[in-house]
């Protein structure tokens, strides 16, 4: 057995080794030809250039597209977080009846197909009003959301121990108290991460907007599908460059709150 130890431990690094390229390589594929100065995207490349670049900030298609993404990210984060905390709370609670179906009805966007959410809420928008409008693509995103801040809140409020709660009661503290100076600052990384991976979501959605977002509501992905249709331009090459870099970022700041919260969970610990 221990002769085959190191062979094995071998494999596995081999293994692990050719899963991250598998999935690393389309990224490292496309992120150079945001630089290429040819108007097509293949390689070798012809010289560095920064023309696509400047061709997203110039362009009034390109640039409104961020900008709905931006507000519609932000919109649906904002919702998603309130709603993904307050549920995360409320199935914290073991007395409440039907605890384990509630969680899984909450949890059902991550798993149904997205074709089949968008059909359901474009008939359903149709009849409400809200089809085409920006209120209608900041909620059909944030039922997509929801699910990540529930699972994010509730990993960060599982972590907390109960006796702390019960003793700022105890000293005559409201709920309310105890939740606005105990319970909130201690799941406050759990929340913040539930909302990072909420932004990525809503940025990298397009089945959904296909479906319930008019002209006027067109996102960064949804242009980015709409133009690889229409006319492969090196634009996309860009347009996937901040995408990928700006999901980068955002999950490495969820990352570095997890961080911070297992060493606040260790630091308390050993201080009990």
């Amino acid at each position: 057995m221990s002769a085959s130890s190191p062979a094995l431990r071998a494999g596995q690094i081999v293994f692990g080794a050719a899963v991250v390229f598998f999935l690393v390589a389309p990224i490292i594929a496309i992120l150079p030809l945001a630089f290429n100065s040819s108007v097509f995207l293949n390689y070798p490349m012809e010289s560095v250039s920064s023309r696509w670049f400047v061709e997203l900030q110039t362009s009034d298609t390109w640039r409104r597209a961020i900008l709905n993404s931006l507000i519609i990210g932000c919109g649906a984060t904002a919702l998603s977080t309130v709603i993904g905390t307050l549920a995360a709370l409320g199935l914290r609670h073991a007395r409440l009846p039907f605890a384990n179906l509630l969680r899984v009805m909450f949890l059902l966007p991550m798993v149904v197909p997205a074709v089949v959410l968008g059909v359901g809420m474009q008939i359903l928008y149709t009849r409400l009003g809200l089809a085409s409008t920006y209120l209608g693509v900041i909620v059909a995103h944030a039922v997509l959301c929801v699910p990540f801040v529930i699972v994010s809140v509730s990993a960060s409020l599982g972590g907390i121990d109960g006796s702390i709660e019960r003793a700022a009661s105890s000293l005559g503290a409201n709920p309310a108290t105890v939740f606005r100076r105990i319970t909130l600052p201690l799941a406050l990384p759990g929340v913040v991460s539930g909302a990072v991976f909420a932004f990525a979501t809503s940025l990298d959605e397009v089945v959904i907007t296909l479906f319930v977002a008019g002209p006027n509501q067109r996102t960064l992905a949804r242009q980015m599908f709409a133009s690889i249709r229409e006319n492969v331009s090196p634009t996309i090459a860009a347009a996937a460059f901040l995408l990928i870099i700006g999901t980068l970022c955002l999950a490495g700041l969820a990352g570095l709150l997890r961080w911070r919260q297992s060493r606040l969970a260790k630091a308390v610990a050993d201080g009990a």
